[in-house]
């Protein structure tokens, strides 16, 4: 007997199916939007965090808490998680998994969430402003 259900696909086309509902940014769009009131959120685990620094003024949410925290109605959401209007980009290392997490966000009803293409290293590249490590 067969089992019906989804058709499975690979982690690139998913990639490309969640990225066609974001308008990603470029490292000096983000900076922009910064100054002008987006939230930062950088998810890279520690050991990326102490290797190559960190963003001045973002929020730091490791990915598996991420949801908790920016949930304007959680139990455990952080000060700056003000609403659903708020503007969010999630920035990871290269801008892979932060993709995957801004959708994320999207389910939560924060419908401005998007990341940062090319992550961190994207950013640094850029010259923009980074502290330590």
């Amino acid at each position: 007997m067969a089992v019906s259900g989804p058709v499975p696909v690979g982690i690139d086309e998913l990639l490309e199916r969640v990225r066609a509902g974001l308008t990603r940014v470029t490292p000096q769009e983000a900076y922009e939007e910064s100054l002008s009131g987006a939230l930062l959120v950088d998810i890279r685990y520690q050991a990326l965090r102490e290797r190559d620094g960190l963003i001045p003024g973002a929020l730091v949410v490791e990915r598996n808490e991420l949801e908790w925290r920016l949930d304007p109605l959680g139990s455990h959401r952080a000060a700056e998680a003000t609403g659903h209007g708020l503007r969010v980009v999630v920035i990871c290392n290269e801008g892979y998994a932060s993709s995957l997490a801004a959708v994320s966000l999207h389910a939560l009803g924060l419908h401005r969430a998007t990341d940062l293409t090319g992550g961190f290293q994207a950013w640094k590249s850029a010259g923009l402003p980074v502290t330590g490590p």
